[in-house]
């Protein structure tokens, strides 16, 4: 494994070009987007999607998101591209948006999961985008980690979790949005956000001019009678090794209290006034506590907060601590993305 070591302007195009051929090799390639890093793999070849698979430890009917260079690949991998796509695409792209739209005959199954849907984007972050241009093609991309754990939006988080079963990986510096994209089907006559991220329902419901569900939904397209499947959409996933609960901070800082008194190690990501409130009731113990870097002040900004927020678990996460502690996040719809992926890290525990 090779690791590329420099932000994205100082990545030479030789290096760019290296990790294309590999691509085309079948090979895996790691890559920053603007929202978390992708384990990068051919989607036009059984071979790579494989291997993909083999690596991440992923179901072979979790479907992957194909990623594109330009909107004029979409009627390549969709059967059909509604107008609605196109607007979307016109609005958000390049950015943290997937469509899920009818699959062109020739993709692949491994891709899609079975499913006779197939998911895409157009990522933001230039060194993605460069290595895209420069492979040619469609690149099947989840996030570069072991399936179901926290996702990478660094480098270091992405050798720490698959060593050298990832054949390059391209250092672009840490990501900007920091949790996976909105995924939004437009399979049925109305859209249905089927994964939230940090865009907004309301901001797509002002450029499809209609209303749009914020799902899991059934998918209302006469050609597809199943629940659609879409990435990181199971109960339990991106979630720390450390058992995890989400509560208010009321019930925090009794948790908090019960596991000191019994001596357990604790994690807490917990919003100011909680902490400076711990602080006040524990004393010397909470500074005792606070030396092992065990408590992690959260940003009050949601999108300050995504960026964050995984960094945050893996660094909870490498403590062997005895269970975190997180502070549920304000109800407000640009929380969305967020408050989805701190339940899914809490569930399976």
């Amino acid at each position: 494994m090779s690791s590329q070591q420099a932000p994205d302007k100082q990545v030479p195009q030789q290096t760019v070009e290296a990790a294309a051929e590999l691509l085309r090799q079948g090979r895996l390639v790691a890559f920053p987007t603007e929202t978390v890093y992708g384990l990068g793999a051919d989607a036009s070849s059984e071979a790579a999607l494989k291997r993909l698979y083999q690596v991440k430890g992923r179901p072979t009917d979790h479907p992957v998101i194909v990623h594109l260079a330009d909107v004029s690949e979409l009627s390549k991998w969709a059967r059909t591209v509604p107008e609605a796509a196109l607007s979307l695409a016109r609005a958000f792209w390049p950015g943290p948006m997937t469509l899920i739209l009818p699959r062109a005959d020739h993709v692949l199954p491994q891709v899609t999961g079975g499913q006779d849907s197939v998911g895409l984007r157009i990522p933001s972050h230039p060194l993605a985008r460069r290595l895209i241009e420069t492979f040619g093609g469609g690149v099947a991309a989840p996030s570069a980690n072991r399936f179901g754990r926290l996702s990478p939006t660094t480098a270091a988080a992405v050798a720490e979790s698959l060593g050298d079963d990832v054949d390059m990986i391209l250092d672009g510096g840490p990501c900007s949005v920091g949790i996976e994209s909105t995924i939004i089907s437009l399979l049925g006559e109305q859209p249905v956000v089927l994964r939230p991220g940090m865009l907004q329902v309301k901001d797509i419901e002002s450029v499809l001019g209609c209303k749009v569900t914020l799902g899991p939904a059934k998918a209302q397209a006469e050609e597809v009678s199943a629940e659609v499947r879409v990435p990181g959409a199971l109960p339990s996933h991106y979630a720390p090794h450390t058992s995890t609960a989400v509560t208010d901070a009321e019930t925090l800082i009794e948790l908090f209290a019960e596991g000191m008194a019994i001596g357990r190690s604790q994690g807490v990501l917990a919003f100011a006034p909680t902490i400076e409130t711990m602080k006040t009731n524990f004393g010397s113990r909470f500074y005792t506590a606070m030396a092992t870097e065990a408590f992690i002040t959260a940003p009050a900004d949601a999108d300050e907060y995504a960026r964050k927020l995984y960094d945050s678990l893996r660094q909870l996460d490498s403590l062997a601590l005895h269970k975190i502690l997180v502070e549920a996040v304000p109800h407000g719809a640009e929380w969305d993305g967020v408050r989805d992926r701190l339940a899914r890290a809490s569930a399976g525990h």
